[in-house]
């Protein structure tokens, strides 16, 4: 570290330059890995780079892909995951990923070059105000325009993405910053001095004594669990909830795993395309604990018919989700960790009294009726995304990281894979990004070398950002990538298969253009081919026993095959279709 350290600042003769101070800044974070493109504009930070003994840097082959990556590693880590790109369309292309950290919550640091100082507002070459571009997708934004500015900009961009509700920041940086010489700062940067990791503050005792008594009190709770818990690390926090309250829990697209997927107590994936047993449970209940959860449409269907007799008690960390979409009956605006730890606290001296059975019973004869785990059976020798997918749940190694695009796949992944590990599934929720699965997984791989990681995508997606599939090879990471090949843009043929009359409009395309086992292949990894159920199990024993090469398997699936459960995009969470023009027969599983 050292001499690293003297190369850079002249053995101590004279002030570091700007570049230098970053990368500084990046090595006292505790950056092992950053993912980028060089360009002009940024070329001083990318020459301090080589002085690192301490960063490893990926080389993208598209900003967006290197945007993802550092969302990945983010995802599988809880760490700030850092990018880079050069000015103009580097920064631009990193509107995606910003975009999607911003919706999911993702602590992210983008550092992009800037053009120097004198030609800001000239319209130079590669010039663009990405600080106003990027202003409404990001937590805050820095504009560097003098090296001893860089310092200070880094330590807060860190901060501010980790700070209350995660998110990305943006460091724009011009080149005269980056080379010039800043004066010695004597901030210290130790890591015991970095700021906390999120808002520790508690609610008041009278708030947390009233969520206790809402929960004393309630017949039929359920316990709505977000991607805010996962951020906060509030795993245990919420079994032992579960544990003291017995109440029934469902966890969002953005909390699979958090609660073992097998525990008694889990009833699924609530929204348009969760189990009915959580749809129908959270609109029949009469108190939700929403626990970092924002009740998004994609949950709650139409929110003026959302559980219209349920009282609320909301627990986040940002105060502007509480009361934005539903009014809390009671809010606990806090860290969710820190406010979960004190209302079990308060519940321990006085727990609820009974489970209430009938409540129970109720949801158990659904999840029995319309259990979503089981595979399709499969006609004529052909092959569905559900057989692939309850292979993998029943073949992959404990550990295996799961990342996802965004689509049917998506949607089956989310319904058949059994997880124990909130950060072994990584996936695009509010944006909804196509593409997302292969550079996620090479950022997840880097922070997880020991385990499995699979990225699970569609077709579409995949010819978005399978330029990346070059970088993992080069970089030697053995990520494994399952395409489900349907030749067509799954999701929305099926809207317009259910909702247009089956007026299939730009959603088909040709299943062997590209070959995508030959492009992986082209492209240095192993690329193989699967259209037929019984070879499921072969392929994917092949792709865990292939460590040293990144693996793409092109499952040929049926394009026919539809999504359910499915809540119908505006409509209530009443009008839940379990297949086309099929409602959830209550009346024969409440007897």
């Amino acid at each position: 570290m050292r001499d690293a350290e003297e190369q850079r600042t002249g053995a101590g003769s004279r002030a570091p330059t700007g570049a230098a101070a970053a990368v500084e800044a990046l090595e006292h974070h505790g950056v092992s890995t950053v993912f980028g493109i060089p360009g002009g504009a940024i070329l001083p930070l990318y020459d301090e780079l080589t002085r690192s003994f301490d960063i490893r840097h990926v080389l993208a082959r598209h900003e967006q892909g290197a945007g993802h990556a550092a969302e990945g590693y983010a995802r599988a880590t809880g760490k700030v995951g850092v990018c880079l790109a050069t000015s103009g369309p580097g920064a631009t292309n990193l509107i995606t990923p910003l975009a999607n950290a911003s919706m999911d919550s993702t602590p992210l640091v983008a550092i992009t070059g800037q053009v120097p100082s004198w030609l800001r507002g000239t319209a130079a070459f590669q010039e663009t105000d990405i600080c106003s571009v990027a202003q409404p997708l990001v937590k805050r934004s820095f504009r560097v325009t003098r090296p001893d500015e860089v310092h200070e900009a880094m330590r807060e961009a860190f901060r501010t993405a980790l700070h209350g509700r995660p998110g990305p920041v943006l460091v724009d940086i011009t080149k005269d910053a980056l080379q010039g010489r800043a004066e010695p700062t004597n901030v210290s940067l130790r890591e015991d001095e970095l700021p906390p990791r999120s808002e520790r503050r508690l609610p008041s005792a009278d708030r947390l004594h009233a969520a206790a008594e809402h929960l004393r009190r309630a017949r039929r709770p359920v316990l709505y669990v977000g991607g805010g818990a996962v951020a906060s690390g509030a795993r245990e926090e919420v079994l032992d909830l579960l544990a003291i309250t017995r109440a029934p829990v469902v966890t969002t697209l953005m909390a699979k795993g958090i609660v073992p997927e097998n525990h008694p107590q889990h009833l699924g994936m609530p929204g348009m395309h969760g189990t009915v047993s959580a749809v129908v449970g959270l609109q029949h209940s009469d108190l939700i604990v929403a626990v970092g959860a924002r009740f998004d449409d994609r949950v709650t269907g139409r929110i003026d018919t959302f559980a219209r007799d349920a009282r609320i008690v909301h627990i986040d960390v940002d105060p502007s989700e509480i009361n934005k979409l539903r009014r809390a009956d009671v809010a606990l605006q806090g860290d969710a960790c820190a406010v979960l730890t004190a209302l079990n606290e308060h519940l321990r001296e006085q727990p609820p009294t009974s489970r209430n059975d009938s409540w129970w019973q109720r949801l158990s004869r659904w999840q029995k009726r319309y259990d979503v785990g089981t595979p399709s059976s499969s006609r004529n020798g052909v092959l569905h995304t559900r057989d692939v997918l309850t292979t993998m749940r029943e073949r992959c190694p404990d550990g295996t990281v799961f990342t996802t695009g965004v689509g049917q796949h998506q949607m089956w992944a989310a319904q058949l894979l059994s997880l124990t590990d909130p950060r072994s599934w990584i996936t695009s929720g509010g944006a909804g990004t196509m593409g997302y699965a292969v550079p996620a997984a090479m950022g997840a791989k880097l922070a997880r070398p020991c385990d499995s990681v699979w990225a699970i995508e569609g077709d579409g997606g995949f010819q978005m950002t399978c330029q990346e599939l070059a970088s993992c090879a080069a970089e030697g990471i053995a990520i494994k990538v399952a395409v489900l090949n349907n030749g067509t843009l799954g999701m929305v043929r099926q809207w317009q298969d259910v909702f247009l009359e089956q007026q299939y409009s730009a959603t088909t395309l040709d299943r062997d253009v590209p070959d995508n086992a030959a492009l992986a292949r082209a492209m240095g990894c192993v690329g193989l081919h699967c259209a037929r159920p019984e070879e499921v199990g072969t392929v994917l024993a092949e792709a865990e026993a292939t460590s040293d090469a990144p693996m793409v398997i092109d499952f040929r699936v049926d394009a026919t095959d539809l999504v359910w459960p499915m809540v119908p995009a505006g409509a209530s969470n009443d009008d839940i279709l379990v297949s086309r023009n099929e409602y959830p027969n209550f009346d024969h599983v409440e007897g």
